[in-house]
């Protein structure tokens, strides 16, 4: 996980190859355990916390991070529980960067 998250990441667009099934696998052993790639398309973990408090500073947390990647997650949030849902959404599916914001969502937790 260290390495991803030590890297930022780059712009994308609609003419950027989506990861094949190998290359994402590759890349999930490389983070933390609890996520799973959902469908092919998206990388998904919950998070659990004591208190709502607890879990809405993790998310205000992750937005900050989201903000400065430039790179956006979906987020449900509820007493306890934070669920974080990643994929490219120009692309409609996982690149790097995907991973990258999950390792980086990591280091928040």
């Amino acid at each position: 996980m260290t390495h991803l998250a030590e890297r930022s990441c780059t712009p994308v667009d609609e003419h950027t190859p989506r990861l094949d099934g190998d290359q994402a696998a590759e890349l999930l052993n490389d983070l933390a355990e609890g996520w799973i790639i959902v469908d092919d398309h998206r990388l998904e973990r919950s998070f659990s916390f004591p208190n709502f408090v607890d879990a809405l500073a993790f998310v205000n947390r992750i937005g900050e991070e989201a903000e400065t990647l430039g790179h956006h997650p979906d987020i449900f949030l509820a007493w306890g529980k934070v669920r974080v849902m990643i994929w490219t959404h120009v692309v409609n599916g996982l690149t790097d960067n995907d991973f990258i914001l999950a390792a980086k969502v990591e280091t928040h937790y």
